[in-house]
């Protein structure tokens, strides 16, 4: 099987002293676009920044949590230094925190807390969303091409998609609610995404699911506060926080249920909210994000 990119380049660290770690890798999807402002994938960064958090753990402590702020723009034109403090290890708990660093600044803080696996009769979940399989479903690919065929599909979304074409995404997508035809109508700040990592890698130590999963985690999530607002036009667009529960055991190139949704938007920021499904119906993972938006009001077509 083709080893997945995540794991031999995106997500590889190379160790330079005793809780140290550097990535050289590739700029991620999502912010290439913005020429001008160009920056590293935040899940990227959050992705990169357990992996040196794992590395500081003994093997039997899994993640459970980790609260993250981005703090500075990424340079994707240098590496980036990621510094970890073994900030307490006890027990049953354990807690790093991690600094990445670019040009002598942070551009990004984290802390992971790990923990020993114990068993409690004290259980419960919500119920995961009735949706079809994906192997019903077509792939982001397949309906990109669909609505390019569309003679009437606004110029605006036109570039979006040529864009998103032009990306090379380590990730397999098939959303679940697509529309029918990619205009200019509103819709609920809802998607359901089936996701997974493009790639092998297989039955391996838990935390390497949970760091593809971190970078999967922040594809497309704080967009979803976008959908009920498509009169505006985006003109910025970038994460403040990010933060992510680990529940159970899940293999991150396998498909999993991306259900996000946006409860509240104000004051130039947004709020999302995100869990991840195993297809049997076990809640995996669970996600929160808030954003800085800024928009233009889009240009009315009409004379009067």
């Amino acid at each position: 099987d083709l080893r997945s990119v995540l794991i031999t380049s995106v997500l590889n660290l190379e160790r330079l002293d005793v809780d140290l770690f550097r990535c050289a890798g590739p700029p991620g999807p999502g912010r290439r676009d913005q020429a001008a402002f160009p920056r590293l994938f935040g899940g990227q960064i959050v992705g990169q920044a357990l992996v040196a958090a794992a590395h500081a753990v003994s093997p039997e402590m899994q993640v459970h949590s980790l609260h993250c702020y981005f703090v500075r723009a990424g340079d994707p034109k240098v590496p980036v230094l990621y510094k970890v403090d073994q900030t307490r290890t006890g027990r049953s708990f354990s807690v790093r925190s991690i600094n990445a660093i670019q040009h002598g600044k942070p551009i990004f803080t984290c802390q992971a807390s790990f923990q020993l696996s114990q068993e409690s009769p004290v259980q419960h979940q919500f119920s995961m969303p009735a949706v079809p399989l994906p192997e019903e479903l077509a792939t982001q690919e397949e309906l990109i091409e669909k609505f390019l065929q569309d003679p009437d599909l606004a110029e605006q979304y036109k570039k979006q998609l040529h864009k998103i074409q032009a990306e090379d995404v380590p990730i397999d997508i098939k959303p679940v609610n697509p529309p029918d035809k990619f205009h200019m109508e509103s819709q609920e700040p809802k998607q359901l995404l089936w996701v997974r990592a493009r790639g092998h890698i297989g039955e391996t130590d838990m935390k390497v699911h949970c760091c593809v999963a971190a970078y999967i985690s922040d594809y497309a999530f704080l967009g979803t506060a976008l959908f009920p607002h498509r009169q505006h036009r985006t003109t910025f667009m970038v994460s403040l926080d990010h933060s992510m529960w680990f529940h159970a055991p899940f293999q991150s190139d396998h498909w999993m249920l991306y259900e996000c949704e946006s409860p509240w938007a104000g004051g130039s920021r947004a709020l999302v909210q995100g869990r991840l499904w195993r297809r049997d119906g076990v809640l995996a993972v669970t996600c929160v994000q808030e954003g800085v938006i800024r928009v233009d009001e889009m240009p009315n077509s009409s004379k009067l």
